[in-house]
């Protein structure tokens, strides 16, 4: 017999599908915090009762105490309730952000790549001159360009993120249009529309959506970096990077106004990092 064959059951797995232990925990974690965020934009009254505009002169800069575990801000209000209701807004600005860029990469990389060499051509060039400008950059030019508010930071930020998930998906849709699937199909009599949907949307549904998990923790670092410049939600809102404008003036005597909201975009964007990765290794061990 073996040394192979002589291993466990449990032992053959395919090392693809192994994680350290660690790893483990990680995703867990991660796991954990993505759903009390999801509970969080969803229901916000089951984690706190607090108003997250209702302000107190007399409780102003109070530190983190049991009354107020994250402590109040320069208005008086409580920083726990505040980061809970942002949590949706901060949400909301990410997955729409993701969904858009997604959108916009996916509306230019199809005709490029199946459109004939003038389309291929011309999107190249799209690409080329929106990948001139650093993507938040681009996000600045666009939202100078419109008012400030939420939507128009979910604009600016997705299509700010449009060219990096573009350039991706046609590289993908260039190396697959001449593969044997498609031309199967083609022999076949398929229309193209039923080509896209039966073969190419599906066979890009997993880089989209390890991209996509991968994402929002990145589009919500750059539209909080946005609100912290003014570009976003309009004070007082309870968004996390119009909380870190609010706080900077304040950072000396009052550090947890800012520092708390600052843990809560990094803990998202390393969650949903974790959670990208953890997509991209399952599907990556499942493939033939």
């Amino acid at each position: 017999m073996s040394a192979t064959n002589s291993l466990p059951l449990s032992l053959k797995t395919s090392p693809r599908l192994l994680l350290p232990a660690g790893r483990h925990i990680g995703l867990t974690l991660a796991s954990v915090y993505l759903a009390f965020l999801i509970l969080a934009a969803i229901a916000p009254h089951l984690l706190t009762h607090g108003n997250p505009y209702g302000i107190a002169p007399r409780a102003a800069f109070t530190p983190p105490c049991w009354q107020h575990p994250l402590g109040t801000d320069q208005s008086g209000r409580d920083m726990w309730t505040r980061l809970i209701f942002g949590a949706r807004s901060s949400l909301i600005i990410g997955i729409g952000s993701i969904l858009l860029a997604l959108s916009v990469a996916l509306s230019l990389a199809i005709p490029g790549a199946f459109g004939g060499p003038v389309a291929e051509q011309c999107v190249k060039w799209i690409f080329e001159i929106l990948f001139s400008f650093p993507t938040v950059v681009l996000a600045l030019l666009l939202t100078a360009l419109f008012s400030s508010g939420t939507f128009p930071l979910i604009v600016a930020v997705g299509i700010g993120a449009a060219p990096g998930y573009g350039r991706m998906l046609f590289g993908q849709f260039l190396t697959i249009r001449h593969a044997g699937f498609i031309e199967a199909a083609r022999s076949l009599g398929h229309s193209p529309s039923q080509i896209l949907r039966r073969h190419l949307i599906p066979n890009a549904f997993r880089p989209l959506l390890i991209a996509g998990a991968m994402g929002v923790g990145q589009t919500i670092i750059w539209a909080s970096s946005l609100s912290f410049l003014g570009l976003g939600a309009p004070p007082p809102a309870a968004e996390w990077g119009t909380m870190l404008a609010m706080g900077r003036d304040y950072i000396a005597e009052a550090w947890w106004i800012t520092f708390f909201p600052g843990v809560a975009i990094v803990m998202t964007m390393l969650a949903t990092t974790s959670l990208g990765r953890f997509l991209k290794n399952r599907f990556e061990a499942t493939t033939p």
